[in-house]
């Protein structure tokens, strides 16, 4: 186990990697370009790669089966590491975790408007991009290589998580994608496979 000082050391390393990263694509102004609307397969990666945050919807049990939207932090691999997949660092006093144990089954939504890309028009406008991605949440072994993976990516883009309470329990886990739904431009959603939106630079640990 870290202690506190070798802790703040990593997380200050990790907080100048992450501002670099930044300003080296264009956070902080204007995200990395975004891909042409044709481009349904960039179009996804880029919005979960150069998002760091998202809702998560569940099917509540504080909520007798209602859906439950949460906002909640990921990463889908360190800084120009992108894996498509996205990690999670959740405490089960959280709700949606908790949701989670009774149903695996959610979605992660994401919007172009945060990265400042989409020139002033209203975030449900078409050519806004926006994505959801459903599938079933599994929680890692925190002693495994998939949780070595995600501990990387999300402490890269949140080094904030590091610091946060032992005694709450955090946990890693990953969302196994099992549909897509995207809107880039007028016409409706894009027909966009599972296996055509991990296909380039694809990396899937198995747990």
């Amino acid at each position: 186990m870290l202690n506190r000082s070798s802790r703040m050391a990593i997380k200050s390393f990790l907080a100048l990697v992450f501002i670099f990263y930044n300003c080296a694509n264009g956070h902080g102004m204007q995200a990395k370009a975004k891909p042409d609307p044709s481009d349904a397969h960039a179009t996804a990666r880029w919005l979960v790669s150069q998002n760091t945050w998202g809702i998560i919807s569940t099917i509540s049990i504080d909520l007798q089966g209602a859906p439950f939207g949460n906002v909640i932090s990921y990463s889908d691999g360190p800084p120009g590491q992108g894996t498509g997949i996205p990690y999670f660092y959740l405490t089960l006093l959280d709700p949606t975790p908790r949701d989670l144990q009774k149903d695996s089954r959610c979605s992660l939504t994401v919007s172009e408007f945060p990265l400042g890309t989409c020139s002033g028009i209203d975030p449900e406008n078409p050519t806004c991009s926006k994505l959801t991605l459903t599938g079933k949440m599994e929680a890692l072994n925190m002693s495994g290589p998939v949780a070595d993976f995600a501990s990387q990516a999300l402490f890269s883009k949140h080094s904030e998580m590091m610091d946060w309470p032992t005694d709450h329990n955090f946990q890693f886990f990953k969302l196994n994608i099992e549909n897509i739904f995207l809107i880039d431009w007028f016409g409706g959603p894009k027909p966009l496979s599972v296996a055509e939106y991990l296909q380039p630079g694809r990396l899937v640990l198995s747990s």
